[in-house]
């Protein structure tokens, strides 16, 4: 077999391997949404209500800082132990092996990096998502959102590979650079803090929903989320992981302009997917902006997330299939 064959073996397999993540991580939702512990965390646990005094018992004090700790404890604690989690994340990093092989023996058939097409963009994009996400776990316990992040892989994958494989072939002039090693690279870094940055807004929105609810209403719905932080965290991650993903994007914006004028003669010439680079790198300017200086918080923050991360997704598939320009052969 080449090295193709076994690139693209490798990549079915990780493709394989991600479907039993997220069963694993899916089954883990489901328990969370059944679970009779996982009940909503009243006003209690947030240290918003006073101390109360029971008449029953003589006038003894329950303090909520105690009844908060045990509420946290029976909501949250259960699931740093879950074995569909531990079974999830193992899973994923198995996938994510297969898929780095299959990226590395996608570069040795080709002779090159391989993004040099959208196939090989969305292979190593993706692959970059999930190395971000794994990264991050080790600083912070997002296994929760395994079924968004794995799910979304997943979906990339099999748009990828039924729709824009493509063979090996020879790259364009202008590909011939070092910068193409440099630019593509740094802006699937980007992507992958931008999907991770979408997902925890999401999932934000879900938790801001809930946190809104009337008490007997969270009982009924949505219960899953009371095992999963607030609200405001998981906004406060969204946003600083989409700092460094903004920091890189910034990079790349500057780095195709150098790389425009070392192969066109000039730095910027509104081709389509410049000007859309450029509308990405604006929205999450206004996104960070917004939420800094002007006190963006809450669903406006997210939905700003949320809709630069399609803009993201908009320029790697409608742009590069549907517009003609100067960056057209990326739907190679």
């Amino acid at each position: 077999m080449t090295p193709n064959d076994l690139s693209i073996l490798s990549l079915y397999s990780a493709m394989a391997v991600y479907a039993l993540a997220f069963i694993a991580f899916a089954i883990d939702l489901a328990k969370r949404q059944a679970s009779k512990d996982a009940t909503p965390i009243p006003a209690e646990a947030t240290g918003e209500v006073s101390n109360r005094r029971s008449s029953a018992d003589g006038g003894s004090t329950i303090t909520s800082t105690r009844l908060s700790a045990r509420i946290a404890n029976d909501a949250v604690a259960p699931w740093g132990r879950s074995p569909s989690l531990r079974v999830g994340v193992s899973l994923t990093v198995l996938a994510w092996v297969l898929h780095l092989a299959a990226d590395v023996l996608r570069g040795v058939a080709a002779g090159r990096v391989p993004w040099a097409n959208m196939y090989e963009f969305a292979m190593t994009g993706t692959l970059v998502i999930v190395t971000v996400f794994l990264v991050v776990l080790t600083r912070v316990d997002l296994r929760f959102l395994g079924t968004f992040v794995v799910g979304m892989v997943l979906v990339l994958l099999g748009v990828a590979t039924l729709n824009y494989y493509v063979d090996v072939v020879p790259l364009p002039p202008a590909l011939q650079s070092v910068w193409l090693i440099i630019h593509v690279f740094v802006a699937t870094l980007a992507t992958g803090f931008f999907a991770l940055g979408f997902a925890l807004s999401v999932v934000q929105l879900l938790q801001s929903r809930r946190e809104g609810l009337v008490a007997g209403v969270r009982e009924m719905r949505l219960r899953m989320l009371a095992t999963l932080p607030s609200s405001t965290t998981l906004e406060n991650l969204a946003y600083r992981v989409s700092i460094v993903g903004f920091i890189l994007w910034t990079f790349t914006l500057m780095a195709g302009a150098i790389w425009a004028e070392r192969a066109w003669g000039r730095y910027w010439g509104w081709d389509t997917k410049e000007v859309w680079t450029f509308i990405i790198w604006t929205v999450y300017a206004g996104y960070i902006h917004a939420r800094a200086t002007r006190g963006w918080r809450g669903s406006r923050s997210a939905w700003l997330a949320i809709i630069g991360f399609a803009a993201v997704i908009f320029n790697f598939t409608i742009v590069n299939v549907f517009f003609k320009g100067l960056h057209a052969y990326s739907g190679l």
